[in-house]
């Protein structure tokens, strides 16, 4: 008789995305790890760099299988972030970007309400905000408009099979979150919002795309 084992299920697959941020990605990388819900699996896609990032996140790869790593040349940021999702096998998908982190209780709160309410297909919002409120808007970044205004990408929890739905974030060079939610508003999706504020959005990091478009504009 032959015995085989089935393959676990993650409740979130944690997309983090990775450009020459191996100076900042342990602090991102540390907040999942301490997170109250364990139930999750991470898959860093980097994006071409040309740090140290490799032996960076190694240790979190040989001490922990819920750790993955891809890599492939410099493609921006959206494309990066569906290559993550292509890989993952979680029930819903979250993100994590590289300079940010999480609150202790930010998946375990999400995960009570995602099940409290099956029929969502994007839980989304709920941020605390280190340093510059003001961002540039997508659609004239010479006007700067505050994060609680703005949809964070971050934030997204999508059922796997919604996000796939819809193709993934468009290929654009900034707001490709927004551009997102937008598909997801237009094909009827189930959406809502929470004002916990559990992803700790950093501001302070000078070179966050944020940052990069606020000095061209």
């Amino acid at each position: 008789m032959i015995s085989v084992k089935k393959q676990h299920i993650p409740f979130f697959s944690v997309i983090v995305t990775v450009y020459n941020r191996s100076h900042i990605i342990e602090r991102a990388l540390s907040s999942l790890i301490n997170q109250e819900e364990q139930d999750w699996e991470c898959i860093i896609v980097d994006d071409g760099s040309t740090d140290d990032i490799t032996e960076k996140v190694q240790k979190y790869i040989v001490n922990d299988d819920r750790f993955r790593f891809i890599q492939h040349s410099h493609r921006g940021q959206a494309l990066t972030k569906n290559a993550g999702v292509l890989a993952s096998s979680g029930l819903f998908i979250t993100f994590l970007d590289s300079d940010d982190e999480y609150s202790p209780d930010h998946l375990s709160t999400r995960k009570a309400m995602l099940e409290e309410y099956p029929h969502l297909d994007l839980l989304h919002g709920g941020v605390s905000i280190i340093g510059d409120p003001y961002v540039p808007d997508m659609n004239d970044p010479s006007i700067l408009i505050h994060l609680q205004d703005c949809i964070i990408g971050g934030t997204f929890f999508f059922k796997k099979a919604s996000i796939q739905a819809l193709g993934g974030f468009p290929f654009i060079r900034y707001g490709d979150d927004t551009a997102l939610y937008k598909l997801a508003e237009n094909a009827g999706y189930v959406i809502a919002r929470t004002e916990h504020p559990s992803y700790r959005y950093h501001r302070d990091v000078q070179d966050s795309l944020c940052n990069t478009m606020k000095e061209k504009s």
